[in-house]
């Protein structure tokens, strides 16, 4: 995939995140258990963090955005690694629910590490990894509450 200018590469990621928060508050409408409607809307609102996040690096301007970004080792407990990708349907469990978060993030992930290995310029890939670096704290916030609820669950 080629990009002409870091606002491309911003621009298709903002339309990324806009279809994960699609996705979520189409499930959550979908949903007739409070449960899973409430955990959709909140995996809703952690897809426009980072569509906001995208936002104001395009808005501020992309040097002042990426100096205040702050790069931290995230973990990959690499839960997603022994799960199937599955798809969504209404009233699915919690677990399932998890399941396919966590996929979801998992695939965002692996697209971002290919562009960034993919990229050219050094602007671009100080974008990349911005974008790495957020889905990997998702998909590693999922993935601890998966554990934590099989924990509870006996498992």
């Amino acid at each position: 995939m080629k990009f002409e200018s870091i606002n491309d590469i911003i621009d298709f990621a903002i339309q990324r995140e806009q279809e994960a928060v699609d996705f979520y508050l189409t499930a959550s409408k979908e949903e007739s258990m409070s449960g899973s409607k409430q955990m959709l809307i909140e995996f809703s609102a952690e897809e426009k963090k980072h569509r906001n996040i995208l936002e104001e690096l395009k808005s501020k301007g992309y040097a002042e955005g990426v100096e205040d970004y702050k790069f931290k080792w995230i973990k990959d407990i690499k839960r997603s690694d022994y799960m199937d990708d599955m798809v969504y349907n209404p009233g699915m469990g919690y677990r399932d629910i998890l399941a396919i978060a966590i996929k979801r993030e998992e695939n965002a992930l692996k697209l971002y590490n290919k562009l960034l290995a993919e990229a050219e310029s050094e602007n671009a890939k100080k974008v990349f990894k911005i974008l790495c670096q957020e889905e990997a704290k998702h998909k590693l916030g999922l993935e601890t509450m998966y554990d934590d609820h099989m924990a509870e669950m006996g498992d």
